[in-house]
């Protein structure tokens, strides 16, 4: 792979409440993921998040997730499928108006933390969210995790879904990703995080915690945006990917 999409979860901070450096991020990505208000992000954090994006040539996803500001989105929530998708489709409704006035246009959508990784095997909740984006916009690509029945479940919906990487997070042999929960799930050495993404560009291979090698046709990696040193993190892997001859482009 010589071409491969850059994502980073923005729009997170919530009034004086501030969630990494958006601006400084948004200039290493090439795709946004826009929080929508239910795990994080307030309305005028979001419109200047996508104002940010659309100046930068930035292309704009809905970060959806579970109505969980407490907890930052990172808690299952035991709703009905009819429920789920309401949120979603709520939550795109909301990014949508914010991004049309700053100029720009959702293009995607990325389930955020526990929503992200329920979906990984909870088929309810994954036909909820495959549901309420192909209601809303039945060409807009899903970005998920590689394997997941919720990637499945949109390719027989007829939706495009596209495999990620994560760049900043540990790997269980089986490709999940490592529970927060557990020491080492998040990687911080960029030197680290740049050969591994380098190896994942160019070879389609990710290094499981084990030592374990999977094979992964990911066509998008992620870099945290509220991961310690996000910003220095992200330059390192596009500066390290293009020396590499990978060139940097949204996959939309």
């Amino acid at each position: 792979m010589r071409t491969i999409d850059l994502n980073s979860d923005v729009g997170e901070s919530f009034g004086n409440w501030t969630m990494g450096d958006d601006a400084a991020v948004l200039r290493s990505v090439s795709s946004a993921n826009v929080a929508c208000g239910f795990h994080a992000g307030d309305p005028s954090t979001i419109a200047q998040t996508c104002r940010d994006a659309v100046a930068g040539n930035v292309t704009i996803g809905a970060h959806v997730g579970y109505r969980d500001l407490a907890g930052f989105g990172r808690r299952f929530l035991d709703c009905s499928p009819t429920e789920l998708a309401d949120d979603v489709l709520y939550q795109m409704g909301a990014l949508q108006a914010l991004a049309r006035a700053a100029g720009g246009e959702i293009s995607y959508v990325k389930p955020h933390g526990a929503l992200y990784n329920t979906i990984v095997h909870h088929a309810v909740h994954a036909q909820a969210v495959v549901d309420a984006v192909h209601a809303f916009n039945p060409e807009l690509p899903l970005l998920l995790l590689p394997g997941s029945v919720a990637l499945a479940k949109a390719e027989q919906a007829g939706m495009r879904a596209v495999a990620e990487a994560f760049a900043d997070r540990s790997y269980n042999p089986d490709g999940t990703l490592v529970s927060r929960r557990e020491a080492d799930a998040v990687l911080h050495d960029p030197a680290v995080v740049t050969e591994n993404m380098i190896r994942l560009a160019t070879e389609g291979i990710m290094i499981a915690r084990d030592g374990s090698k999977l094979t992964m046709n990911a066509e998008s990696i992620c870099v945290h945006g509220d991961t310690p040193g996000a910003v220095a993190m992200a330059a390192a892997v596009r500066t390290g990917l293009e020396n590499a001859g990978v060139t940097i482009q949204s996959f939309v």
